[in-house]
């Protein structure tokens, strides 16, 4: 079972530029759930949360497992390998990570920018982390 939620795909430049004839590529947008890794007793990670090496720390949620925001928003393309030697659920280098509160209040243009800056330099192999 996955800890992810697809959100949305949608087709970006493969370079982060528009150009004539230039090449396209999905890139996918994972959610997190608030409930994924939080210390809500009854939800299961009550002996701690096996995501905190690669998530935003986890959210407090209500006694069913709720939160305003997601834990994280993952964007990923059908090139991103997912599972690691940590963990069968990280993907290896995402071309960007938010929080969920991050991704709520962050304008489609803002996030359009950013993606396209994440595929220009997707060679680099960082994830953008904020």
């Amino acid at each position: 079972m996955s800890i992810y939620a697809t959100l949305w795909g949608l087709k970006f430049p493969r370079e982060g530029l528009a150009l004539p004839d230039c090449d396209w590529i999905r890139v996918t947008a994972q959610g997190v759930p608030a409930h994924i890794g939080a210390p809500t007793p009854g939800l299961g990670y009550e002996d701690g949360d096996p995501y905190g090496a690669f998530l935003p720390p986890p959210l407090k949620t209500d006694a069913q497992g709720e939160h305003e925001y997601m834990r994280a928003v993952v964007f990923v393309t059908e090139e991103t390998t997912k599972g690691t030697e940590r963990s069968p659920q990280e993907y290896a280098d995402p071309l960007l990570m938010l929080t969920g509160e991050q991704y709520a209040t962050l304008s489609f243009g803002e996030l359009h920018r950013r993606l396209c800056d994440a595929l220009k330099d997707e060679g680099s192999q960082q994830p953008l982390r904020d």
